[in-house]
């Protein structure tokens, strides 16, 4: 599989001592984190030469491991890029007198921004992202907001993969930038109704939103105006507003503790207002409904979330009346209020629907959808005075489906489906939603796709993917790509682990804090599962993860690595205990409340320390293992994979090549364009393919 390789690079050992509560760690590879990491984020050419050559080994070893796939890749690349439709446009979204949209063109790499007359028309481009991203390595959009009378635009890019975006401020007729330049920003901002000024996050020397600005056209951005600053380094601060343009929101948050404060519109000098002071563990987000805020919340052992409301005027929680009750198991992740209707996502045995209620009548109906699986988005719209609202809908083998729904009539207008060029029969393809059975006898779902002569005898290779964390889920949407694996005699599976939030907020808890152990255990559990199914074979399941799913990579690794027959670990958060014990790094205070704080507390020192993957790299035959990490990630830092790599080599009693791979000029979600992201999963995939031993399939 893996025949005449040349030695791998051997990292340098220059151990580290850390002691905590007494407990004493030697990191023998602590030397590749860059003593100027914070600069480096920004200006990549100062990384130290010494670490810069050796990424660039580790780069070449993985090239000669993976030279024989190049024909694949290529191949791979092409299917996918054929199942691509080049020339796509969304479907514009109706605001005031125009509709706003994006599209690519024919072998462009970056969105345009576009508009037209609201009800068609010629198409007036408003930002060019090519054109904008000409000779840059790496090139990210954070998209183009436009003023209330449609005059200006704020749009943001990042060119370094750092994630600290540039803000420019666009004269939409004119097609030109102003003078203003506002750096080192969250991604967007948030226009006052006049369009003389707007608001905006400014990212932190630790690459934390962590203060407010108010920036006035026409001046430089030394002189914007703090609004507000958070002082705890734990908590984010996020800026938005509503439709009614009446209020600019203040979201100060960490993964379990949110605080809103509001500026009104009418005086944007004022001192933003608290709505309910912060309590540990209490969540809550508002949308504006009029002379009501509709508030979505967790308080009051609302473990599933309920919605109740409040007068504008007087928002504070002891003026909050319930309007939709908690119901256990059916989780409520988001809301809207529009005129007369209010909606809101929930989902419920792992499935989501759309509820809409009368707000005149109280009358409710959910939108129905027939599927095994599928995913559904919730789009709403961009006016407030409307009956009808946007959603999309999606299964495994179902191309995307974006409708309109009148909440009113009930009727449902098919707006667009995904085109798939080069063909695509969903009648050849499966997909289903299975149970496994884990440790503790919780059922955990794994949704499937394969096609129909797909045997079911265990010699089908099997991509199993997961994440389970921060509560996040994984839909069963439709994606072309997973098309080439399924072509090759693939099942195609994801894995709903604990640490999501698929089966209600309790399915995130009980994969948290001293609870985490439950995510690896369940993804080995959704293996046993498929094997004993006859779906595939231990011998032929390659397990994929990425960012804190490729800590999962890490921790079924070390747990049961002969169950895999190899790992893809995507910017894998492998270091966990070394990153929660410096709070310097940009995401450690806000994730003690996820992982837990191994600082301040000797029992969440040992959870942590219990699973941490490259703390417990051991003496065993690991399989073929692939991490992939991007220099200027500040999410996952290069030096994590880096270092779990060298372990892994040092420790491995079996024969099977550790790979790393280093986006040299890509930050957290690797090269940005999208014919460049299709190359990196060609990549993926070719890997998983050679291991399955389907290189000619």
């Amino acid at each position: 599989m893996f025949a005449d390789l040349p030695a791998p690079p051997v990292a340098a050992k220059k151990p580290v001592s850390d002691t905590r509560h007494g407990i004493t760690r030697t990191d023998d590879y602590a030397w590749f984190r860059a003593d100027n990491w914070q600069a480096m984020f920004k200006d990549p050419s100062i990384l130290d030469p010494q670490i810069r050559k050796h990424l660039e080994a580790e780069n070449a070893y993985m090239e000669a491991a993976m030279g024989d796939t190049a024909a694949l890749q290529k191949t791979l690349f092409n299917e996918m890029r054929g199942r691509i439709k080049e020339d796509d446009s969304s479907v514009p979204m109706k605001d005031g007198p125009y509709a706003y949209g994006s599209l690519f063109v024919t072998g462009g790499e970056q969105p345009h921004y576009f508009r037209t007359a609201r009800d068609g028309g010629d198409k007036e481009t408003l930002l060019d992202g090519d054109k904008e991203a000409m000779g840059k390595d790496y090139f990210r959009l954070s998209g183009i907001d436009h003023t209330s009378d449609h005059t200006l635009g704020i749009w943001g890019y990042d060119d370094k993969g750092s994630e600290y975006f540039t803000l420019r401020i666009r004269d939409l007729a004119a097609g030109d930038d102003l003078a203003d330049v506002i750096e080192n920003t969250g991604g967007g901002g948030v226009w006052a109704p006049d369009g003389k000024s707007f608001f905006y996050t400014l990212q932190d020397e630790n690459h934390r939103p962590s203060k407010v600005y108010h920036h006035v056209v026409g001046t430089p951005q030394s002189t914007d105006r703090l609004v507000y600053e958070e002082e705890d380094p734990g908590f984010f601060v996020g800026v938005g507003g509503s439709l009614l343009d009446d209020f600019i929101y203040l979201d100060i948050h960490d993964h379990e503790t949110s605080e809103y404060r509001l500026l009104s519109t009418k005086d944007l000098h004022a001192e933003p207002m608290l709505v309910s002071e912060r309590v540990e563990g209490i969540e809550y987000s508002l949308t504006e409904g009029g002379d009501v805020f509709y508030i979505l919340t967790n308080d009051g052992d609302a473990k599933d979330f309920k919605i109740v409301e409040a007068p504008v005027t007087a928002p504070g929680k002891e003026n909050w009346r319930e309007v939709v009750a908690h119901e256990p198991g059916r989780l409520i992740i988001s809301h809207m209020a529009f005129a007369r209707h209010l909606v809101w996502l929930q989902r419920s045995q792992g499935l989501p629907q759309i509820v809409i209620r009368d707000r005149r009548t109280g009358e409710e109906h959910a939108i129905a959808f027939a599927e095994e699986a599928y995913s559904l988005g919730l789009q709403g719209a961009a006016e407030y005075d409307t009956d009808t609202i946007r959603f999309s809908y999606s299964s495994m083998t179902t191309p995307g489906q974006l409708f309109d729904y009148n909440m009113a009539t009930r009727e449902r207008v098919l707006l667009k489906t995904q085109e798939v060029p080069s063909g695509h029969d969903p009648e050849d393809y499966v997909t289903r939603r299975v149970m496994a059975t884990a440790h503790d006898g919780e059922l955990v779902p794994v949704s499937l796709l394969y096609r129909k002569d797909t045997p079911h005898d265990g010699s089908a290779p099997c991509l199993l993917y997961g994440y389970g964390a921060y509560g996040i889920t994984i839909p069963a949407g439709f994606s072309t790509n997973n098309l080439s694996l399924a072509d090759r005699g693939f099942v195609y599976a994801i894995a709903h682990i604990r640490g999501g939030k698929d089966k209600g907020f309790a399915w995130y808890e009980n994969g948290k804090m001293e609870m985490k152990p439950n995510t690896f255990k369940d993804f080995i559990a959704a293996a046993d599962h498929l094997v004993a199914e006859g779906f595939t074979s231990y011998e032929n399941i390659i397990a994929e993860g990425g960012s804190a799913g490729g800590m999962l990579m890490g921790g079924i690794a070390n747990m049961a690595p002969e169950k895999f027959a190899g790992i893809i670990a995507a910017v894998p958060f492998v270091d966990v205990l070394n990153t929660m014990l410096d709070d310097r790094l940009p995401l450690t205070p806000p994730e003690w409340p996820e992982w837990g704080n191994p600082i301040d507390s000797l029992e969440e020192y040992q959870w942590i320390a219990a699973y941490s993957p490259y703390d417990n790299v051991a003496a065993k035959p690991y399989p073929p293992i692939l991490a992939i990490s991007g220099l200027t990630d500040p999410r996952v830092t290069y030096w994590e994979p880096t270092k779990w790599v060298a372990k892994l080599r040092e420790h491995t009693t079996g024969t099977a090549p550790i790979l790393l791979k280093t986006n040299m000029a890509a930050g957290h979600g690797g090269k940005s364009g999208r014919f460049q992201r299709l190359e990196e999963i060609a990549f993926e995939y070719a890997f998983a393919i050679k291991v399955a031993g389907k290189m000619q399939a």
